[in-house]
């Protein structure tokens, strides 16, 4: 077993993680009322995402890649960096992250971690693992095809997650007076 299919299985076993996280996640915000919006567009996220894992492993193989080490080395301290970016959003949204739109009404927008920053910063730290994970060992093609179909994915996640929050934000949070219509 090649290092490089060492890295990626270590990434198929964080996302399993990630899913263990979300499912405890998901019941914390039901057992408060959160509504799941855009189920529509998971089954699709989930394809993506497990083409990518998957383009990873088969794509150097087929294609005989080799490891680069001017584009590999590079390519896996981004492969990290997004881990950390990742981790970090998961731990500053604490209970309130998932892997689906889950929206508990009446909560307010996380300002803190890197969402002081950034508005949606967990879909950097994806847009980055897309490209830089394949290009670790070479695989262009996956990290190409991958990030078109991200690109094209997350410009419908975007828009949903934002309309979910903007309406389950509290009345005076939007700028609303109380009583009035939002």
């Amino acid at each position: 077993m090649t290092p490089y299919t060492v890295l990626v299985l270590l990434v198929i076993a964080e996302r399993f993680a990630e899913l263990c996280v979300a499912r405890r996640n998901g019941a914390w915000s039901r057992a408060r009322g959160g509504l799941e919006h855009g189920a529509g567009h998971y089954p699709a996220m989930v394809a993506l995402h497990t083409a990518l894992l998957l383009g990873c492993l088969v794509e150097p193989w087929v294609a005989d890649r080799p490891f680069v080490p001017l584009l590999g080395w590079p390519a896996l301290v981004l492969v990290l960096a997004a881990q950390g970016l990742r981790w970090w959003c998961i731990s500053s949204l604490g209970p309130r992250w998932n892997t689906r739109v889950l929206i508990v009404p009446g909560l307010p927008l996380i300002t803190r971690g890197p969402y002081r920053y950034l508005r949606h910063p967990n879909y950097v730290a994806v847009a980055v693992e897309g490209v830089a994970l394949p290009l670790v060992h070479t695989a262009w093609m996956t990290a190409l095809g991958f990030s078109l179909l991200n690109a094209a994915l997350l410009t419908v996640r975007i828009r949903c997650e934002d309309e979910a929050l903007t309406c389950a934000r509290p009345v005076a949070a939007r700028g609303t007076a109380p009583g009035t219509a939002p």
